[in-house]
């Protein structure tokens, strides 16, 4: 597909790490599997990928982690 941000590039399939954030905890997740713009590097999540990525962010405010760094495993 077409980048909806840059309007240029075209999207691969690739992995990348998004960060999340909410009040006093920070949620990184590696290694997820994305659509990747190849000019600017915007990704886009599909919506299962999406909604595990969540779920694991919620876990984590949850417990009341301030950082937590995971890899994401299907």
């Amino acid at each position: 597909m077409t980048c909806v941000l840059c309007k240029n590039g075209v999207t691969r399939p690739g992995m990348v790490t998004v960060t999340l954030e909410r009040g006093k905890t920070v949620v990184v997740v590696r290694d997820v599997p994305a659509d990747v713009c190849e000019n600017c590097g915007e990704y886009y999540l599909d919506s299962t990928v999406a909604q595990e990525v969540y779920r694991r962010a919620e876990a984590a405010v949850a417990r009341n982690a301030e950082v937590e760094i995971v890899r994401y495993a299907a």
